[in-house]
């Protein structure tokens, strides 16, 4: 028997049919989080085995050994057959005590030095589905782990950086604590009282949600009254404010080239645009290009700062085997060059299935996954990351860590 239309024969209020079916969702997803993270529960960062601290480290196991039976550095806890496993603290405190026996400055503290500037990293692209969030979450994460100070702002009003990292807008951020309270044209406040901590060591968030849309609505009030406000310079201002406390922000910016995004694309110094490689991603993203070309021209004509140290493409959902896609990375890298990165984002089930979880590839345990998908995930991750972080290094003038070692 055929399922009757639920809609047929109702009063066709999709206000409220909508408003319904968020409140049911949001419940739901807020027993989910119960269920995963109790209230009186902090989430926290797994332990790292000392084979992956060595390697986020740049030094052999056998070393880390020596160091601890020497009492020298953080001890690691001690589990099942001697296995050590390190804490993201841990790790922090090694970096430390390794820095000072460097040979190179940097080698493993590699963030910033005096007279460096702030790296800005906006991820843009306004197609749904070309991999920004999840891109922006793992490069956040694989920075902090890698010794660099990181503020990660969600500028999308979905939120969904900010999920990743425990929030959900609706119930954590009911009195505000978006960049928006920061870049508001009235009353603002300081960004230091909007950022949040996380159970990264090294990595803090300004969480986002649908209050940043008032952004975007009172900028054309405020351009039509004529008032002297750049909105344009909204988001580098506030990031001056703190910026003696990072070396890195990245931000997510929305779906959609508005001007919450041109603002961070002003505050910017690196721009990265991830693309799925499809025609019709691809078409899309020349469309966005062209629109992002123009409006910037006239942000530029107005007094905005264009510079930036480097920009380029990342192809994401990336399938090897797939020949059309091939063919599209070979036709873009034949346009573009080396504006596309060298590696690639695989499509990953492994990405996918820590997802469900709210988890990134970084915090999830490998033993969830097959040794096969969890490792060619996490290499494609790392190669992608160390590229961008090669390319952090030589905007400060410096050879890449990997490369000066």
């Amino acid at each position: 028997m055929a399922q009757a239309d639920p809609d047929f024969g109702a009063s066709h209020r999709i206000d409220r049919l909508v408003g319904t079916h968020a409140e049911m969702l949001s419940e739901r997803l807020q027993a989910h989080r119960a269920q995963l993270f109790p209230p009186d529960a902090r989430k926290e960062l797994r332990r790292f085995t000392s084979g992956e601290a060595a390697d986020l480290l740049g030094v052999r196991d056998a070393y880390l050994r020596k160091l601890h039976l020497e009492g020298r550095g953080p001890s690691p806890e001690i589990r099942a057959a001697g296995r050590r496993y390190y804490s993201p603290d841990d790790i922090q405190a090694l970096r430390r005590l390794l820095e000072k026996g460097a040979k190179v400055p940097g080698t493993y503290m590699p963030g910033r030095r005096a007279g460096d500037h702030l790296q800005v990293i906006t991820v843009i692209n306004f197609k749904g589905g070309s991999g920004k969030t999840t891109t922006s979450a793992h490069l956040a994460q694989k920075c902090a782990l890698d010794g660099y100070r990181v503020l990660a702002i969600d500028l999308d009003p979905q939120a969904s950086l900010s999920g990743l990292h425990g929030f959900q807008p609706e119930f954590d951020l009911l009195d505000g604590g978006t960049l928006y309270d920061a870049i508001r044209y009235d009353d603002p406040v300081p960004l230091s009282g909007i950022v949040q901590r996380t159970y990264f060591t090294n990595l803090d968030i300004v969480p986002g949600n649908l209050d940043l849309m008032e952004f975007e609505h009172e900028t054309p009030m405020v351009l039509a009254q004529g008032v002297n406000k750049l909105f344009f310079t909204r988001v580098s201002d506030v990031l001056a404010g703190v910026e003696g406390d990072y070396d890195l922000v990245v931000i997510d910016c929305p779906p959609q080239l508005g001007f919450l995004t041109m603002s961070a694309l002003s505050a910017a110094t690196a721009v990265l645009v991830t693309v799925h490689p499809q025609m019709l991603d691809v078409m899309s993203m020349c469309q966005f290009l062209l629109m992002t070309s123009n409006l910037l021209g006239v942000v530029a004509d107005a007094g905005g700062d264009m510079s930036y140290d480097w920009m380029r493409y990342l192809v994401t959902r990336y399938e090897p085997g797939d020949g059309p896609q091939n063919q599209m990375v070979s036709f873009m890298r034949s346009m573009f060059g080396d504006h596309v990165l060298n590696h690639t984002m695989l499509k990953s089930t492994a990405i996918s299935d820590a997802g469900i979880t709210k988890q990134t590839l970084y915090e999830i345990e490998k033993s969830q996954f097959t040794r096969t998908t969890y490792e060619r995930a996490m290499e494609s991750l790392n190669a992608v990351n160390g590229e961008i972080e090669g390319l952090i290094q030589r905007a400060w003038g410096r050879v890449p860590v990997a490369e000066g070692r």
